[in-house]
């Protein structure tokens, strides 16, 4: 039977979309099912901030009656201003190992946007760099973080056959816990502090950290301004963020440096390893998916280090060794074994040169694909 794709055109179809992945990887013990109620959220026009210069459609792919697949495409019309490329981005594209299927999603998402007049397609991307991205091509027996993406080892081989090339690689790093801090490490550090005339702050308490979350956005508009794909973020998507990540941050794993003026000039966000909890409730808090997290939250052994941003003017400057020794003593007196790095872009050597100074491997990767029309 031929495959039918079907336009999703209202809130049941909408949650059929958001709910495909866990029947597709219901099996799986590395995928990291979202919290569905946030999906829903981002996916509606009427809720999400994104859609004030982005537009979207959603497709399911029908076999035998069966739900098989899903595609949406997006059309960010900042993106395009920017960066000067006439690309939609293709996102959330998941289908079992049937290429007729897989072949009927794309095309329905390449024949939109040709009609938006657009050049090449590429992805997956989603409304901002802080959505979903890319697919992983190596990496497939490895826990990934609840930032990042898990995907069947078929995924890379449809894109391959539906024409589509690489576009950028991220890679991740795994970053063993050493036993100590070397006293260079610590001296470097203290250095910066005082040439620079730095203060690093730390607090147990979320309310005094979250007075600084505005000016941390306003540092991570400049310093990510570069980089791929990066759109920066107006007040709305950063009360949104600020909102949605207020309950999952430990508070003892968030360091903030300032100047002399009491700006934010750099931060770092680490977080306890939430990918277990995640599965455990299975896209739901309530009514005992929050237990999950509150019990990862308590006593991990892994970190996620989140996010770091550094201002331009200062990222030569050697303020990476005050993150990196005060969170790597916060990890020896926590019993942390080691931490998980997010994507990184494989070009960005800055942010990859840390990983050096320890007993690191880099064991995921990536990839954000790019198809001319």
């Amino acid at each position: 039977m031929a495959v039918e794709i079907k336009e999703v055109q209202n809130k049941r179809e909408l949650k059929a979309f958001v709910r495909f992945p866990f029947m597709l990887y219901k099996d799986s013990k590395y995928w990291i099912p979202p919290l569905i109620h946030n999906e829903m959220e981002v996916l509606n026009s009427e809720k999400n901030p994104d859609f004030e210069y982005c537009e979207a459609k959603y497709w399911l792919a029908y076999k035998d009656d069966q739900l098989v697949g899903r595609i949406a495409g997006i059309y960010n019309k900042k993106y395009i201003e920017k960066w000067k490329n006439k690309y939609a981005s293709f996102s959330r594209f998941d289908f079992i190992d049937d290429e007729e299927v897989s072949k009927a999603l794309f095309d329905r998402v390449e024949a939109w946007a040709k009609s938006k007049g657009m050049e090449g397609i590429h992805g997956p991307l989603g409304f901002t760099t802080f959505d979903h991205q890319a697919i992983l091509i190596e990496g497939f027996d490895e826990m990934p973080t609840s930032a990042s993406v898990y995907n069947y080892e078929y995924y890379p081989v449809h894109l391959d056959r539906l024409g589509c090339k690489k576009e950028v690689d991220y890679i991740e790093f795994k970053i063993n816990v050493p036993k100590e801090i070397p006293e260079k490490a610590v001296r470097i550090a203290n250095i910066v502090l005082k040439r620079e005339k730095l203060k690093l702050i730390k607090s147990k308490s979320k309310r005094k950290l979250f007075s600084y979350a505005k000016q941390l956005f306003h540092v991570i508009n400049e310093a990510y301004k570069p980089l791929f794909y990066f759109i920066e973020l107006n007040d709305k998507q950063m009360n949104r963020f600020i909102k949605k990540y207020t309950s999952l941050v430990k508070a003892k794993y968030i360091l903030l440096v300032v100047d002399e003026k009491n700006k934010v000039i750099a931060f770092q966000i680490t977080m306890p390893s939430l990918s277990k909890a995640f599965q455990k409730a299975q896209g739901k808090l309530f009514p005992f998916g929050f237990i999950h997290f509150l019990k990862s939250a308590r006593n991990p052994n892994v970190l996620d280090l989140y996010l770091i941003g550094i201002l331009p003017e200062y990222q030569s400057k050697g303020v990476n060794a005050i993150f990196m020794t005060d969170l790597t003593q916060t990890a020896i007196d926590n019993n942390i074994l080691y931490g998980e790095s997010n994507s990184e872009l494989e070009e960005n050597v800055k942010v990859q040169s840390i990983w050096k100074y320890y007993d690191s491997i880099q064991h995921k990767r990536k990839r954000i694909y790019l198809k001319m029309l």
